[in-house]
């Protein structure tokens, strides 16, 4: 039995989405890479705020931050990407490079509408599953609203 997690994506970025699928699929246009922040520099930081917010209790958001990390990684360009941005994708990302150090928060913000779909055929106990769906909100609350907005002169 599949098991659904919910992720309520706060208005504001729901808002970001449609803008950012109106930019690449109605105008023509990309975002700009590499991308500053990264997503690694986003889960970096976001780390260091729970760690400061919380002491030494973060082993738990490390292990989430580095599932989401190589969720990211693995997903981009199989789900996360519109047709018009794969070439980009392909020039971009060569040599090993993970996708985490190139590409942003829009891609990121991306991984979270799919993230319900994702999890449904993982084999997660309720009670961490919860917990899960928690430490995700949490983030995307925190995370992109901790210093305004990770969403400017993007394209």
């Amino acid at each position: 039995m599949k098991k659904l997690i919910k992720i309520q994506i706060p208005s504001t970025l729901k808002k970001q989405l449609v803008d950012d699928w109106e930019f690449i699929t109605q105008q023509d246009k990309l975002v700009k890479l590499p991308r500053s922040p990264t997503v690694d520099n986003i889960l970096t930081k976001y780390l260091a705020y729970r760690s400061k917010k919380d002491g030494m209790m973060t082993d738990s958001v490390g292990e989430i931050l580095n599932g989401l990390r190589c969720y990211f990684d693995k997903a981009l360009p199989v789900i996360l990407l519109y047709k018009k941005e794969r070439q980009q994708y392909h020039e971009a990302v060569t040599d090993n490079v993970s996708p985490s150090s190139i590409y942003g928060a829009e891609h990121l913000l991306r991984l979270f509408v799919k993230f319900p779909e994702l999890l449904a055929y993982v084999n997660i106990e309720e009670e961490t599953l919860v917990s899960l769906q928690q430490k995700l909100l949490d983030f995307l609350k925190g995370n992109f609203s901790m210093e305004g907005s990770y969403f400017y002169t993007k394209y």
